[in-house]
């Protein structure tokens, strides 16, 4: 199994941008875990360009598998005084896997501070039993995700997850890079409806960061809710948020998933 951090430090500066080859234990199915997909596509932005200020949303469209060797090829945008905007493709065997647009944007004063994002109440960490029971994705293996007292996949049961989450690799537990392959961790709500497994896959993916991954202090435990809102006609809408362990909030995201069943 190769680790989070392993896996970044193997990635080499190639003439298309920044190439990785990614052990199938990343595997979500026949193709890379999005939310790796998501890290990679960052860590070549950031190796990219230096001096960017701290990522504060991404806009992510999963357009085919991402198999074999896969390459990120970065390009800069835009760059203001105060914001970049970078994008960045990710290719492989099968051509382009997914398409990331990546907004950086540093801190300024202002006469507001609001953050009106409650923590669902949720029972700690070491009162909860694992969220995966009968079976679990591939790539799951890296991460502990622990159900906090709702649903969870193919139990037909309501579309809403609540769970706890962290990296099994310490070293992967602060840091943007570490969140935002840890972020897209559950599958998609709509899955907790099904009765049997049926195919299901994230289409794309919004993330707003809301404080610095850099300072989460504590075991690495972050608190993940999601919902889905709709299911109908073969799709999924869903909203997703996180939340540190002492209850600030880290990320608001959403969804468009879609269904085969």
């Amino acid at each position: 199994m190769t680790e989070f951090t392993e896996l970044l430090a193997g990635v080499a500066r190639s003439e298309a941008g920044w190439t990785s080859h990614v052990s199938d234990d990343w595997l979500q199915g026949r193709t890379l875990y999005g939310g790796l997909s998501a890290a990679l596509c960052l860590n070549a932005a950031l190796a990219a360009f230096e001096g960017l200020p701290p990522l504060r949303s991404a806009q992510l469209t999963f357009i085919g598998p991402a198999t074999g060797a896969v390459t990120a090829s970065p390009s800069l945008l835009r760059q203001g005084k105060s914001a970049a905007y970078v994008g960045v493709d990710l290719t492989g065997d099968a051509g382009l896997a997914t398409r990331a647009v990546f907004t950086f944007g540093a801190a300024r004063q202002s006469a507001f501070c609001e953050r009106r994002m409650p923590a669902p109440a949720a029972p700690p960490p070491e009162a909860c039993e694992p969220f995966f029971v009968s079976s679990r994705p591939t790539f799951a293996q890296h991460f502990e995700v622990l159900s906090a007292g709702r649903s969870r996949p193919v139990t037909a049961a309501e579309p809403d997850y609540l769970v706890w989450l962290r990296h099994r690799d310490p070293a992967a537990r602060s840091g943007v890079l570490g969140l935002m392959a840890l972020a897209d961790a559950t599958p998609p709500a709509a899955m907790a409806m099904f009765a049997a497994g049926a195919p299901i896959s994230t289409m794309t993916w919004m993330v707003d960061l809301l404080a610095d991954a850099d300072e989460l202090g504590g075991d690495g435990w972050l608190l993940l809710e999601s919902r889905a809102e709709t299911v109908c006609e073969g799709y999924s809408a869903q909203p997703m948020a996180i939340w540190t362990s002492d209850g600030r909030p880290l990320v608001s995201a959403r969804q468009c998933v879609a269904v085969f069943a």
